[in-house]
């Protein structure tokens, strides 16, 4: 006797236990794995990118100040500046001393590197003027360096050109500075 075909399907069919309440869960179960992915990828969009978001609207009302941060894109710059030395004012013991100093500026960016490069000469004098009306005791600390750095850094922000925009001086770093 040969098997009819047909009712081997029919019977598989029928031993088969109904799909349609697996299907229904498994639509259930992917339709929920989809509004959670959307409802995560939303939340971490708004986190990510609202606080971005507040701080470029937050910029052009701050814009209206002097001194207004700009939002950095990317790594640092630096400009190094050649070492220099410098009279300092006599001590209490009337004796002469010098600084010897080098240092880097890190600046806001590329454009700003330029200028500073291409403004090298009013930096450096600048710098001297700063420093030779400084006396040895009083950047010899580590609070006169701090000290020394802000004074710096507000020497240099200071435009370059008359009506200029002031200068995205960061910070300074002291790679050299000698006292003798």
């Amino acid at each position: 006797m040969k098997a009819n075909p047909k009712m081997k399907a029919d019977q598989k069919v029928e031993a088969a236990p109904s799909g349609g309440g697996s299907k229904k869960l498994i639509i259930i179960i992917l339709a929920a794995v989809l509004v959670l992915g959307a409802a995560g990828g939303g939340a971490a969009w708004f986190f990510l990118h609202g606080k971005a978001d507040a701080g470029e609207e937050e910029a052009p009302a701050k814009s209206k100040g002097k001194h207004a941060k700009k939002v950095k894109a990317g790594p640092p710059e630096y400009v190094p500046v050649e070492p220099f030395t410098v009279n300092l004012q006599p001590g209490d013991d009337g004796g002469d001393q010098y600084l010897q100093i080098a240092f880097t500026l890190e600046v806001g960016g590329l454009e700003e590197k330029e200028n500073i490069k291409n403004n090298m000469a009013k930096v450096r004098s600048r710098m001297l003027l700063l420093l030779s009306s400084k006396r040895a005791m009083d950047i010899n600390t580590p609070e006169g360096k701090v000290q020394l750095a802000k004074e710096i850094i507000g020497q240099l922000k200071e435009p370059f050109e008359e009506r200029g925009a002031p200068q995205d001086i960061e910070d300074v770093l002291f790679t050299s500075f000698i006292i003798q």
